[in-house]
């Protein structure tokens, strides 16, 4: 009995241990394939994957599971870096109206008066003077004031520093005068000018370096000396014409 014992028995514990030996097998086996059936799986919201390489302590969102299956982790971490647009995030102004703008010129306002073509002569139209006419010229030659001018009017003109004067020599040269040191006198009934110092005055004047006692006629380019400035005599009206003239043809 004990020697079928023996080789029963032994056939038993082989048995015995590769039944063992495959229950561990079979328990590996189905560890393995639990394993990669989680890694397949997609993960809920909200899990986590750890990334491997450069980005392995980066936590990444897993994908949802209408992303169509899972991503690796080289994927993972890409879609990582790129910024998804969401509804949350994306602004849209569905009412707002286009940014596009047409921008037309504004048109041009027509001139209200234009220029009118006149054939044959024109007609001139004269009136009466709003001021006194302008019948010659002193022009500054030496002095203060070198290069102006003072205009001569019809009738009697007044000469002196002061603008009070109705020809005011006014360039800061104070030899001359205040008030009406002399006068220059147009008349238009004989067309000529005569030039009167005021005697009354203690500074001397003088028409082409001869000093008058009275009243002298002043002919084209004469000089008068007032103070330290010199002056020259340009007629405008004279013998051959004068403002009458102009009066008398309108």
């Amino acid at each position: 009995m004990s020697g079928s014992a023996g080789p029963q028995g032994q056939r038993s514990g082989r048995f015995l241990g590769s039944l063992k030996d495959a229950l561990v097998a079979a328990s590996r086996e189905d560890t393995g394939r639990q394993d990669a059936q989680r890694a397949q799986a997609p993960a809920a919201p909200g899990d986590v994957i750890a990334v491997a390489g450069p980005e392995a302590a980066a936590q990444l969102p897993a994908p949802s599971p209408g992303d169509g299956g899972s991503l690796s982790a080289a994927d993972a971490a890409r879609e990582a870096r790129t910024p998804r647009v969401t509804a949350e995030n994306r602004h849209v102004e569905a009412d707002s109206p286009p940014t596009t703008r047409v921008v037309r010129a504004a048109k041009q306002p027509e001139p209200t008066s234009r220029t009118t073509l006149v054939r044959g002569k024109m007609q001139v139209t004269r009136g009466a003077f709003d001021q006194d006419p302008v019948v010659g010229w002193l022009v500054v030659v030496g002095g203060a004031g070198i290069g102006q001018f003072r205009p001569i009017f019809e009738g009697n003109n007044s000469m002196g520093r002061s603008a009070n004067n109705r020809i005011a020599i006014d360039f800061g040269d104070d030899a001359i005068s205040s008030d009406e040191q002399a006068y220059i006198r147009y008349d238009s009934a004989d067309r000529s000018f005569l030039f009167v110092p005021n005697l009354a005055k203690t500074n001397v004047v003088s028409v082409n370096d001869k000093r008058p006692t009275g009243a002298v006629e002043l002919s084209q380019m004469d000089v008068i000396t007032m103070g330290r400035t010199q002056l020259v005599f340009v007629p405008f009206c004279g013998q051959e014409f004068d403002w009458s003239a102009l009066q008398e043809q309108a």
